[in-house]
């Protein structure tokens, strides 16, 4: 069975200033999306599933059913505030919904396969899909989940702040513990980040998540128990994010799971600000004229 790829799509772009995952920065007008959609294929996935907005769903759906018709199965599922469970109250006066683990949910009913998971905003290079389709097929199961790692050096924007999933991992590269910092800056002496105003400085070669992940569909039932928690917890909070560093952190130390931790050496580019456009425009058309990708991704 070809395992599946879900696609977090889901996000307004807050700090970018629109819809970035529709935003095109490949020569021909492709979408980051479009990349790692064409890599996943190649890679052997065989499904695509979209967590996207109803805000603009008409609009996606037309985007990307055109390209991809005939080349692999498509499917789509909206990640809304009020998508809870019927026992679960939250802050009315909310109106963001909960964050990558909540979005990784809306997908239960549409997964019965190994799928690897991945952020719209993201360029994760092609070997990266090739090793993350090989643990899908070969290693994944229900004890044995899987995380592509980067250095956190490749995987920092020049113009603001990153949300990171910091990691620290045993001798066999097995994952102990991820937390989201969601404040990582370039200093001029190093990498570091904030919290309550105190900075701390990261080792460059330290692994990062960027929201990589290979699962089975095991983890929808630990998702849905830790977000009742969460909402229980947090669920009056206007801001809070369920996190998907948080849920698999708990889901190790609970022994539910193991998370081997495949390493990625790429250097990252994305757009979670508006001036990060220009890289990724850059950085697509040098990977066009080393010949990685075609001047046309998709075919007519």
């Amino acid at each position: 069975m070809k395992p599946t790829l879900l696609v977090l799509a889901a996000g307004m772009g807050s700090r970018y200033g629109g819809l970035k995952q529709m935003d095109p920065i490949g020569p021909s007008g492709e979408t980051i999306i479009d990349y790692s959609i064409h890599d996943a294929i190649e890679a052997g996935f065989g499904k695509i599933v979209f967590v996207i907005r109803e805000s603009f769903e008409t609009e996606f759906k037309a985007l990307f059913n055109a390209k991809l018709e005939g080349k692999l199965e498509v499917a789509y599922v909206n990640q809304e505030l009020e998508k809870v469970p019927d026992q679960c109250k939250y802050n009315s006066e909310r109106e963001k919904p909960w964050g990558t683990g909540h979005a990784i949910l809306m997908a239960k009913d549409c997964i019965q396969e190994p799928f690897a998971v991945i952020n719209a905003d993201d360029f994760y290079g092609k070997e990266a899909f090739v090793t993350i389709a090989k643990f899908l097929t070969e290693e994944c199961s229900d004890n044995t989940y899987g995380m592509v790692g980067y250095q956190i050096k490749n995987t920092i924007s020049e113009n603001g702040s990153v949300s990171r999933g910091v990691c620290s991992t045993d001798k066999d590269s097995n994952l102990l513990d991820v937390i989201e910092r969601t404040h990582i800056e370039k200093k001029d002496d190093g990498i570091a980040y904030k919290e309550t105003d105190v900075w701390t400085f990261v080792n460059e070669n330290t692994t990062v998540s960027m929201n990589f992940w290979g699962f089975s569909p095991k983890i929808f039932e630990q998702l849905e128990v830790q977000f009742i928690e969460f909402l229980e917890t947090q669920g009056q909070a206007l801001k809070s994010e369920f996190f998907i560093p948080s849920v698999v952190s708990k889901v190790i130390m609970d022994e539910m799971a193991s998370v081997k931790v495949l390493k990625s050496e790429v250097q990252w580019f994305g757009v979670t600000y508006k001036v990060d456009k220009e890289k990724a425009i850059n950085s697509v058309s040098e990977l066009v004229n080393q010949g990685v990708y075609p001047l046309k991704l998709w075919s007519e």
